[in-house]
């Protein structure tokens, strides 16, 4: 991994051991029936011949702050990619390095209708009991031989796990987990590097496999959009949705460059 996943990873980990003992009484709190279903979103978009656009309320990335965003700003922006057709709402919680916050989270969740992804660095069971989500991303190439069992507790919570993925290796392991979706990361988290074709390449063995197994996972493409070439590509592949952040909120103009990545195949 690269220093900078390292720094996080280990940020994380010192967040963890500061989880009160008390959210260990709430685990059960969570498990709910109120999730809001993506799927259906994005299938419904897709027959509309629209974009099932992820719209991300995105404070940074490492190194780069993007804006700052408080509970207050993270619900006005998810309520403009809401109305400008996003299928759902990712929100960063990780807060030194990203600048997200629970708080944040819970916001969006509160403002949208919309079925919200928490984007984080989840590395321990605990972190489940935080806050509430209808998605919950995990991430295959830090929890390696952990993944399988962190999507069965992600479901069990009543958490729709997002399983990223970079590489067949790590895809291989994502497809023997339950999870019904599966993120392909154009992000190289060893060298930070963005390849659209990453997509391109991993996209033929998802379909493979659920051709075999008689199976179906949503395929979501992740990082190094801007555009609505770049979307059309990942798109035109067999990628059923997008997550899109850093060009949405750059941009300053968060309805219309959400509508725009909404409409790219238009």
């Amino acid at each position: 991994m690269h220093s900078v996943i390292n720094n996080i990873i280990q940020s994380t980990e010192q967040r963890i051991s500061q989880i009160k003992e008390e959210e260990e009484a709430k685990k059960n709190e969570y498990i709910d029936t109120d999730k809001r279903d993506i799927v259906s979103k994005i299938n419904e978009k897709k027959s509309q011949n629209k974009v099932a656009v992820i719209a991300e309320v995105k404070p940074a990335s490492p190194g780069k702050k993007l804006r700052d965003i408080n509970p207050e700003d993270a619900a006005f922006i998810a309520s403009e990619m809401e109305r400008a057709g996003a299928v759902a709402i990712s929100a960063l919680t990780e807060p030194q390095f990203f600048h997200g916050s629970i708080g944040n989270l819970e916001a969006v969740r509160k403002k949208v209708m919309l079925p919200v992804l928490r984007k984080d660095f989840i590395i321990n069971k605990l972190q489940f009991e935080e806050v509430r989500s209808d998605l919950i991303l995990l991430i295959a190439g830090i929890l390696e031989d952990h993944l399988e069992e962190m999507v069965d507790i992600a479901i069990e919570k009543g958490f729709e796990p997002l399983v990223e993925v970079h590489n067949e290796n790590e895809l291989e392991k994502a497809l023997k987990t339950k999870a019904r979706i599966i993120g392909i990361n154009n992000r190289n988290l060893s060298t930070l590097e963005i390849d659209l074709d990453t997509t391109l390449k991993l996209i033929p063995v998802i379909k493979e496999f659920d051709r075999i197994n008689g199976s179906h996972h949503i395929i979501i493409s992740e990082s190094g959009m801007h555009n609505a070439d770049d979307i059309r590509k990942v798109i035109d592949a067999g990628a059923d949705a997008v997550l899109v952040g850093t060009s949405i909120i750059k941009s300053g103009e968060i309805y219309a460059k959400t509508r725009e990545l909404v409409n790219a195949l238009d």
